[in-house]
């Protein structure tokens, strides 16, 4: 099974924050996926989230922007 490492560094009040895991890919998951579902638990669980600042795959890949399309894309779907 292919892995991924991702890390995600996002604004909260108490200033950035950095959290990193492995997490597994699966044919129906892409990197970007597994990370905005990420996202969305750590909104879920810490409820200190502010504003995204990147992610990271594997160290050098920089897929921000690939996640926030995904997540107003999201967004737009649920509020239809």
């Amino acid at each position: 099974m292919l892995k991924v490492y991702i890390i995600v560094r996002y604004h909260s009040p108490a200033g950035i924050v950095t959290q990193g895991g492995t997490f597994p890919l699966t044919n129906r998951n892409t990197p970007e996926y597994v990370a905005y579902e990420w996202i969305q638990q750590i909104k879920r669980e810490v409820h200190h989230y502010d504003r995204l600042i990147e992610v990271i795959v594997n160290g050098d890949q920089d897929i921000t922007d690939k996640v926030k399309k995904l997540e107003d894309n999201l967004s737009i779907n649920n509020c239809i």
